[in-house]
């Protein structure tokens, strides 16, 4: 925010020093009192016009200034106390006017621009005071150089908020202590180099995983367990460790691993960068391992952001759009999810995470920093260079305090033949994790499905909402003229489960008999559709950190869809669907095991569910639920099976917010109903009709619920219930 600036001599007549300032500060306090009561009374009719939107701007431009010479005069002379509660008492009126209009609660950013009509109303204030500034006094705003791709910068309402809890004050940073530069033995080597070809040198069977403590627990929340490769990186966090590339191979819990490494260093608040496709995920996980600690997510421009939340997700592409309030906000912690993405130092969202973290570094002793990637080496060994410096190993040049303090105590140099082993090795120790699921097969199951929840995009989600309310709409409509015509002997107390589920059965066989319009199978294809695009790439993301990956979907289209998207991205694979020959079908199976350039199999749900030895994957993305759990177990046992070496991961992508987290959660329960049917095996019974049965009498029965609830006529909004990881 432009400040008023230095204050020159007025043209008026000089009073004595001393008497002046006295005068001039009782003045300031006066005329923003004044004025901002009058700003308050037009929010309050309603009738904030830029007139008045200049007159309040200018009022918290003087303030900022004005209680920032106050404070700087208690420290010289006196405590300024009074003076200070009375500008105190002006910002109140401020900010409570502000929250009245977002117009107004936009002004109170410091990077906020100024207009002309508000530097022509300062200057007036300032006359009136006998404060006489240049032209350069009122200037616009400066803000941070942004390149010429940038987009526009926003600052979500309730980060202002955040900022009026505490008003016209900074974060309270703890700066970074600054080390004295002594003459260092290593100062005159090319040293990135040779850190970077350690690695290439590395012999066969060499891991690079630090050391890690015995694990702990005493983060965990009730409920919850850990693994025990888990538990040991939250113990180093707990230790004081603060930088780490986490490099797990996928499914082995790195994500929770992150929030209570959080939770042990009290990282707060704790910012979180991911790829869209797992920013819900993130949210929910927060939700799960450190359910103390609120978690907000960022979409758009941040409407719905929570400014008093202790963990901010962002996926990478809103970075640009939200710098500014991000590098103030006074993070203690930085993760980066899927940190390859940023391998490309000249990258837009490269140099927009870099910045933050070299912003928190500067700002915050020692930090939390986490860079959380399956495979952090894509194309060659200058991968590593981004995330290193990420964590502020190295800058562009060389390595830094931290590293170059442990390169020194080797006392070796390049030239020496055994530096490059302990170069390596004192890169490890800074933080580098890397387990593969081979190396912690007993701690985790064989098998496992894991919920990713999405959120579709925005148009489409509410078109696919609004067609679920329809749909509830239209069968409480049904149940309310079968009640209304039924004899009134057979009334009954509260909502009548038996007429619901007859309405349900009803709409089942009518969507099947006659499949037009909005109904509960068009709208799964819908959903379907929306979310083929997000599970086609995180399946890619997989391919590329992971190895082979079989993917799944119900529908024509959303293979199709999966399809055109890894061949955009330049990853290979085969399609296995209904309608092939035997012949092309046997090709596409052996290009998927055979051919390394193949990694991931595109496969009908049904056509290819069943029959199939998929065993060289053992990650599987499910893009569209299943019917029946029986159905979805068959899916996943193209690889769980005999001849299986690794633990298999079910990737199972779920829309948030829709009928679709419903359904899952209604498949995990039919899970568990199982009946002795074969000599004592275990036999799924409920069939697929009586999954849509159950799905439809859900939505009904919570919009019967809603109606009871509001006292009114049958409210149609269903309330989703969460799927939970298995």
């Amino acid at each position: 925010m432009a400040r008023p600036g230095k204050r020159q001599k007025s043209a008026r007549p000089a009073a004595p020093r001393k008497q002046r300032n006295a005068s001039h500060r009782g003045d300031v306090v006066a005329m923003l009192a004044r004025t901002v009561r009058e700003v308050e009374a037009a929010a309050q009719r309603g009738r904030v016009t830029p007139a008045v939107r200049a007159k309040f701007h200018a009022v918290a431009l003087l303030l900022r200034d004005e209680r920032a010479r106050v404070r700087a005069a208690a420290g010289r002379r006196s405590p300024g106390s009074e003076q200070l509660r009375r500008l105190d008492g002006v910002a109140a009126i401020l900010a409570t006017t502000a929250v009245q209009d977002a117009g107004l609660l936009a002004l109170l950013d410091e990077g906020s621009e100024v207009s002309g009509a508000t530097r022509s109303v300062l200057r007036e204030m300032m006359a009136d005071l006998g404060i006489d500034p240049g032209p350069e006094e009122i200037a616009p705003a400066q803000t941070a150089p942004v390149s010429s791709g940038s987009q526009r910068q926003v600052v979500p309402p309730s980060v202002v908020s955040r900022q009026l809890a505490n008003p016209f004050l900074a974060p309270d940073f703890s700066a970074a202590p600054q080390r004295a530069s002594s003459p260092r033995r290593l100062s005159d080597w090319e040293l990135l180099g040779p850190l970077l070809s350690s690695f290439e040198r590395a012999g066969g069977g060499a891991q690079a995983c630090m050391t890690l403590p015995a694990p702990t627990a005493r983060f965990t929340p009730p409920g919850l367990e850990l693994m025990p490769h888990q538990g040991q990186l939250v113990a180093a966090a707990a230790a004081g460790h603060r930088t780490f590339l986490l490099a797990d191979e996928p499914g082995l819990g790195k994500t929770a691993q992150a929030l209570l490494a959080a939770q042990a260093a009290n990282a707060y608040p704790l910012l979180v960068v991911v790829p869209n496709v797992v920013k819900t995920n993130w949210a929910r996980e927060a939700d799960r391992w450190t359910p103390s600690r609120p978690a907000t997510v960022v979409q758009g421009d941040g409407e719905t952001v929570d400014g008093f939340a202790d963990i901010v997700v962002l996926n990478y592409e809103l970075l640009d759009r939200h710098m500014g309030w991000l590098g103030d906000f006074g993070f203690r912690g930085i993760v980066v999810d899927e940190a390859h993405f940023m391998k490309n130092k000249s990258s837009q969202r490269s140099q927009n995470v870099l910045a933050l973290s070299s912003r928190v570094r500067s700002r915050t002793d020692r930090p939390l920093l986490m860079a959380l990637t399956g495979t952090p080496l894509i194309n060659d060994i200058e991968d590593f260079r981004a995330i290193w410096q990420f964590l502020g190993w190295i800058d562009d040049s060389k390595p830094l305090d931290e590293l170059m303090d442990a390169l020194e105590e080797t006392g070796l140099t390049p030239a020496d033949r055994s530096f490059h082993a302990a170069a390596r090795q004192c890169v490890i120790d800074l933080g580098i994790v890397r387990r593969r699921k081979v190396d912690v097969a007993a701690d985790i199951p064989a098998r496992r499905i894991a919920d990713l929840p999405v959120e579709l995009d925005e148009r489409v989600g509410r078109s696919i909402r609004a067609a679920e309310r329809d749909l509830a709409h239209r069968m409480v409509a049904r149940y309310t003229t079968a009640l209304a015509n039924r004899s009134s002997d057979a009334g009954v107390e509260g909502i009548d489960h038996d007429l619901v589920r007859r309405v349900a059965q009803w709409e089942v066989k009518e969507a099947t008999a006659a499949p037009s319009g909005e109904n509960v199978f068009t709208m799964m294809r819908r959903i379907g559709q929306a979310k083929a695009g997000l599970a086609a790439d995180y399946a890619a993301q997989l391919a590329r950190s992971a190895g082979k990956v079989v993917f799944f979907a119900k529908h024509v289209d959303v293979m199709d869809a999966a399809e055109e998207i890894f061949a955009s991205q330049g990853v290979g694979f085969s399609s296995i669907r209904g309608g092939q020959s035997p012949t092309a079908r046997q090709a596409a199976i052996e290009a998927f095991v055979n051919d390394p350039g193949v990694a991931v199999a595109v496969c009908s749900l049904t056509a290819a569910g069943v029959g199939l030895n998929l065993q060289v994957a053992s990650n599987i993305v499910l893009a569209e639920l299943s019917w029946t759990d029986a159905e979805q177990t068959q899916a996943i046992d193209r690889s769980h099976r005999i001849g299986q070496t690794e633990p298999v991961t079910a990737w199972r992508i779920i829309a948030a917010q829709t009928i679709d987290a419903r359904i899952a959660g209604l498949i995990d329960g039919k899970a568990g109903l199982a009946a002795r049917a074969l000599d004592g095996s275990d036999q799924e019974v409920s069939s697929s009709a009586d999954m849509q049965v159950e799905a439809l009498v859900a939505l009904l029965a919570d919009a019967l619920h809603a109606s009871l609830e509001h006292g009114g006529a049958p409210d149609s909004r269903p309330r989703l219930v969460s799927s939970r990881p298995r």
